[in-house]
């Protein structure tokens, strides 16, 4: 199989499902978005050497085809058959509650950085957050619905957890966070 169809030359792209739309449609802004994120992670997975950490990436990664999968189909009349569970939050809950024990407490804004691996979680920590935006904006657009509520709530979990991920890293690696007070330069 090749890997150019030239269906998409003209601007438009297909959606599970059939349906062609431009490719500035909001679900294919989401499914952009959602795909960053996934990048991001696996160039995080690349440089990180905490074993835990990457084992929840990991299983990031493949729940996040399934956000795209999900979002990819939400304009269907056959909506995906794989979906986000409340389970998969909860992973995302325990794995930040876990990470987060014993990181200093916030008291302040914290530059995003640090080490290679905690600078790109805060990356992908964005991105995550782009996503989540733009599956809003295609829910506002009442375009898709309930059935990606539990997406929306995925991606919020998903950018806490990459931020505890990126603190818990830095702290590993002994590398101190940057403070942000107001008007200090």
């Amino acid at each position: 199989m090749k890997i150019y169809t030239k269906t998409g030359d003209s601007g438009e792209t297909g959606l599970l499902g059939g349906l062609r739309v431009s490719k500035n449609h909001a679900a294919i802004a989401a499914c952009g978005d959602v795909d960053e994120t996934n990048c991001q992670i696996g160039l995080a997975l690349s440089l990180s050497t905490n074993s835990d950490i990457n084992h929840i990436l990991a299983k990031v990664q493949r729940q996040l085809f399934v956000v795209g999968g999900q979002v990819a189909s939400c304009l269907a009349k056959d909506a995906s058959k794989v979906n986000i569970l409340s389970e998969d939050i909860e992973g995302l809950e325990k794995a930040i509650d876990k990470f987060q024990h014993g990181l200093p407490e916030l008291a302040a804004f914290i530059m995003p950085g640090g080490c290679q691996c905690a600078a790109i979680l805060h990356v992908a920590r964005s991105v995550a957050r782009r996503a989540e935006r733009s599956v809003v904006e295609l829910i506002g657009a009442g375009r898709c619905g309930s059935e990606l509520s539990l997406v929306l709530i995925y991606l919020n979990r998903l950018s806490d957890f990459l931020f505890v991920a990126a603190r818990r890293i830095n702290l590993d690696q002994g590398v101190e966070e940057e403070r942000w007070l107001p008007g200090a330069d």
